[in-house]
């Protein structure tokens, strides 16, 4: 059962609480952390909280799933895709969502361009990039980023917004956040290179979740994706 609108926004202010001392700590200002609630597998009465609590967006992880619930969804609200993006399931992801942070192939590019540019749409992306070689985890290598960004600047129809990545989890909590202090320093390292040499304007960093967003603010991230923290066990 979902918790009450209540409880979700005492949790909401909690996380905001954690960014706002994170930020301090790093000396950034909390206001280029942006919260988004992943609502997957929570039902639409999620989103709605989400839109209510003023926040500008939800991920989802599953294209079939969101196309679901999207109708049920009374307040208007913006879509992320943040989980793995099948090919055969690309035109579909440029048509129920406002942005695509999981893309991590050229072929992936190739369709959600194509797809987008049929819609008469722009599709913001984020480039996916295994930056801590984590062979359980969905991205690019790091060493074709630059070559994935070339490719993605060359689609008309995609508004290439920056980065994103999901760090591995450790055996304990003090492992896990080594873990993630390397692979979000890595992401940082390598949007730096990339802006660098192509001169592209990368404004977004998409790394962080419940486990590890002050690791994830350390290292320079926009955004931190929240699911369990907000609305509890699924």
């Amino acid at each position: 059962m979902l918790l009450s609108y209540e409880d979700f926004q005492d949790r909401a202010h909690a996380i905001r609480s954690r960014i706002a001392t994170a930020c301090k700590n790093s000396g950034r200002d909390p206001s280029t952390v942006e919260l988004l609630a992943v609502t997957k597998t929570y039902p639409a009465a999620a989103v709605d909280y989400a839109a209510r609590y003023g926040l500008r967006a939800v991920g989802e992880s599953r294209v079939q799933e969101s196309i679901d619930k999207q109708p049920f969804c009374t307040i208007p609200i913006q879509w992320e895709l943040i989980g793995h993006l099948q090919s055969n399931k690309a035109k579909l992801a440029a048509t129920c969502f406002d942005r695509v942070q999981s893309v991590d192939s050229a072929k992936l590019l190739t369709l959600l361009d194509r797809a987008a540019g049929e819609l008469e749409k722009t599709l913001g992306v984020l480039l996916q990039i295994n930056a801590g070689q984590d062979p359980a985890k969905f991205g690019a290598d790091p060493k074709d980023a630059f070559r994935l960004l070339e490719t993605a600047l060359a689609c008309p129809h995609l508004r290439i917004d920056g980065l994103m990545t999901i760090a591995p989890l450790g055996a304990t909590p003090a492992e896990t956040d080594v873990l993630a202090t390397r692979t979000f320093e890595n992401l940082r390292t390598i949007h730096d290179a990339l802006a660098a040499k192509s001169g592209a304007t990368l404004r977004e960093l998409s790394m962080g979740m419940s486990g590890d967003l002050e690791a994830a603010i350390r290292a320079g991230s926009t955004q931190v994706r929240i699911g369990t923290a907000l609305y509890g066990s699924r």
